[in-house]
Formats: structure tokens, sequence, C-alpha cells
């Protein structure tokens, strides 16, 4: 496997990058609605890995995954996880006419959200496409009563989803298990983007901040520890990138790579989080600093498709 982006790829990560350093705002309680529209008209992020004959731009999964870690790293709020997760569920469950009906709203950029179980539903308040897993099947929820619940990172939006009329679409056992799955892998790509954006952070204050007449990234003490989280990163990028590859081609060992990856790149963000704060010293704790919002969103991750603990246990060798 080549490790590494293709020319059209890296110009895909580049250019959402470009948008997102330009518009995204970290700080709102939900996503821009204009920034979104702009992403699905102008890049078709929501389409990447959609069948032309859905309406989508028939790339693959990776593709999409690519785009979500540059969303990870902007921290900003955004529809594209939890409407990659839905189209997925729909690709590997739904019957041919539920297929027709909703993928392309999706590749037009409508936002998604797949229910499984009862707990806290990703974007379950803002989705216009909602389709769940039960134990009748995979059916299509309209007119369903949705609330917002309160997080701790606001920029990862969950609602409870209840009641409503169920419409019978296809298998629930399939799009359960793709939804998982690619859910795992997606929230892998959302770390890496953080962990990034964490360290470029981290790398900038050191080099701006003084202290005994010189900048604090030049004690070596700093240094190794910025680099410490720098290897952080390129192992987790790595995984993330092995995984993403592996769910898209539905490989042998998609499974168990997702595991690694969702368990990994939680975890390897988790303590990044933690030094970027300890390396920003007292400004980290503000309000003001973004280092609070890498801080919330590594909690939010780790739990969001299950804990890190719960994925070591699912490794199969």
């Amino acid at each position: 496997m080549d490790f590494a982006l293709t020319e059209e790829q890296r110009e895909l990560a580049s250019t959402v990058r470009s948008l997102l350093a330009k518009r995204a705002d970290a700080r709102a309680e939900q996503y821009d609605e204009s920034l979104w529209q702009t992403l699905c008209e102008q890049i078709g992020v929501p389409a990447l890995g959609i069948p032309e004959e859905y309406g989508g731009a028939g790339f693959s999964l990776f593709e999409s995954l690519v785009a979500l870690e540059e969303v990870g790293r902007s921290l900003a709020p955004s529809p594209l996880l939890s409407s990659l997760v839905t189209s997925e569920a729909l690709l590997a469950g739904a019957d041919e006419d539920a297929k027709q009906r909703l993928l392309p709203r999706i590749a037009e950029g409508e936002v998604a959200a797949f229910v499984d179980g009862d707990g806290p539903v990703l974007d379950g308040d803002l989705a216009s496409v909602l389709v769940a897993a039960t134990d009748d099947g995979l059916v299509e929820l309209a007119d369903a009563e949705r609330t917002w619940v309160t997080t701790m990172d606001q920029t990862i939006r969950l609602a409870t989803v209840a009641g409503g009329s169920a419409t019978p679409i296809g298998d629930a056992g399939k799009a359960r298990d793709r939804a998982r799955l690619v859910g795992a892998a997606g929230v892998a790509a959302l770390a890496v983007g953080c962990a990034e954006r964490a360290l470029d952070m981290t790398v900038s204050y050191s080099q701006e901040r003084v202290q005994f007449g010189r900048p604090i990234g030049s004690f070596q003490a700093l240094k190794h520890r910025m680099a410490d989280m720098l290897v952080l990163l390129e192992m987790s990028r790595t995984a993330s990138w092995a995984a993403s590859y592996a769910v898209a081609t539905h490989a042998e060992d998609a499974e168990r790579l997702a595991h690694v990856a969702k368990s990994y790149c939680c975890d390897a963000l988790s303590h990044i989080a933690g030094e970027t704060v300890q390396l920003h010293g007292g400004i980290a704790i503000t309000w003001e600093h973004d280092a609070q919002l890498v801080f919330k969103r590594a909690h939010a991750l780790g739990q969001l498709f299950g804990s890190p603990r719960e994925h070591r246990k699912l490794v199969r060798l």
C-alpha cells in the first residue's frame, strides 16, 4: 500500500483547507449553512464517495475522508461525517428505490443522519434525510421528534430522535455494520486533523512566547515534547489513511484497521491536546484561546462511535 496521497487528493485537501481557513468558525454552535453549500457546490464534498448513478461524483470514500481530515483541522462544526455515514449505510443496506431517492439529495448537500439504537444521533436535529436501523429493518423516518442535546464540545452536535413514521427501505444489519465502520474511520480522520491543528498552534506559540530573553521554543525540553507530538501525529495519520483506504475498498482487514485507527488516533489526540494546553501555559485555559477547543474536541471524539478501549477490545489479530 502506498501511504501517500495522489496529486488529485493533495489538491482536494488543499482546496478544502484553503476554503475552511478563510470562512470556518470554530466557535459556532451550528454549522455555517453558507459555507456548507459552498463546500457542496464548488467542491462536492458529500458527493465524493457516492456513485455517479446516484448523483454523486463517483470517487471513493477515501477522498471523502481526506476532506473530512481537513474539516477536523478547522475545528468548525460540519455535517460531513453524519452525511458520509448515512450515505455509506444506504449504499450497503438500502433497496434500489431508496438509493435512487435519497442518495442524490445527500450528494446535493441535504444534511443526513443515521439512527443506530437509542443513543444521541449525530446532527439528528438538523437532518432532512433521516435513516434508522431498527429491529424491523432499515427505515426512512419522517416527522420524528428531534431534540438537541447539550454537549461539552459545541461543534459536535447531537440530538435524540423519537417517534415519527417509518418506511422500510432495506437491510438494517448491513447498513448498521457499514455505518459503524465508516463512523470509526471518520472519527479517526477528524482526530488527525485536530491533532495537526493543535501541533501547528503549539509550535507557532513557542516561537512567539519569550521567556528569559528567548523564545520558549528554543528550550531543548520543549523541543523534545513537540517532537513527540509530531511523532504521534504522523503515526495517527498513517493509521487513519490505512483504515480509510481499507474501508473504502472493502478490504478483508478493514474492520481491524478501523478499530486500530479509532483507538490509536483518539488516544494520540488526547495526549496532544493535553500537551497543547501545557505548552501554552495560562492562556490555554481562557475562553479566548483556541486551545480549549482542541481539548474539548479530543474528549468528544474519544467517545463518538465508541471509546478507544471499546475498539481495542474489538481488534482481531
